[in-house]
């Protein structure tokens, strides 16, 4: 079961629902995986709409594996999401968004 105030969101992989939640260890292993900036500078570029397919793939591999996931980028990049790079797009913004979310405020 998915818990959006927990900052968690569901996403479909080779047709099973995964649970990905960006932990403090997710967000570090994210931090440590972005070349360039920060935290900051990846929450603005999904602000602006200026983000990257790296972004959206380093931030559901870093949700993925905070919800349980053991896999990697490269078997990341096999699979198939559900609803195509939009929706992933749509996931990794969702998670940055609750991931910093107050309580009550998750969207």
């Amino acid at each position: 079961m998915m818990n959006p105030f927990a900052g968690e969101v569901a996403v479909m992989l080779d047709g099973r629902r995964h649970v990905c939640k960006l932990t403090l260890g997710a967000l570090a292993e994210l931090e440590a995986a972005l070349e360039a900036g920060g935290l900051i500078e990846l929450v603005e570029r999904f602000e602006t709409g200026r983000f990257s397919t790296r972004d959206v793939l380093a931030l559901l591999v870093a949700g993925l594996r905070g919800g349980g996931w053991q896999g990697t980028a490269a078997d990341l990049r096999t699979v198939e999401i559900g609803g195509g790079p939009l929706e992933a797009a749509r996931v990794a913004a969702q998670l940055l968004a609750r991931a910093f979310a107050l309580p009550g405020e998750a969207g």
